[in-house]
């Protein structure tokens, strides 16, 4: 895993990512009762949506990636399985945070559709500001 994550450094170097590495499209809100308007928006925020997956993935490959040195240079094997762990309830918690949003919502399912992409665009970029901080 290691061997695929450095190229990835090199092409795109961690120090290149500032405080605002991704930058998010401006989502005109819906305005009529029309499917294209809706439609329109809604892709407007799937745009959003894969852009902070982007830049989470890129983040939590460089936790890891740090926490495999480390571990290589220490020995201490504590720290990957929590930070995998913590990985995966935090995706969980992000997935049911926001579909009981979208079933909130229903029967309506242009609501429910604009709901949950907005819970998960707000709970990605926190979790992104999460990952910047320094350990």
């Amino acid at each position: 895993m290691i061997n695929l994550i450095k190229p990835l450094c090199i092409l795109f170097p961690i120090a290149s990512l500032s405080a605002s590495a991704y930058e998010l499209r401006e989502c005109a809100p819906i305005t009529s009762n029309s499917p294209a308007e809706a439609r329109y928006f809604i892709k407007c925020l799937d745009t959003n949506i894969e852009t902070l997956e982007r830049e989470r993935t890129i983040w939590i490959n460089k936790i890891v990636m740090d926490m495999e040195e480390l571990e290589e240079d220490t020995g201490n094997t504590q720290l990957l399985p929590i930070i995998r762990r913590s990985l995966k309830h935090k995706d969980n918690y992000i997935e049911d945070s926001c579909r009981w949003r979208y079933l909130h919502k229903m029967p309506n399912s242009t609501k429910a559709a604009i709901a949950y992409k907005e819970c998960k665009i707000r709970l990605y970029q926190r979790h992104i500001e999460d990952l910047k901080l320094r350990y």
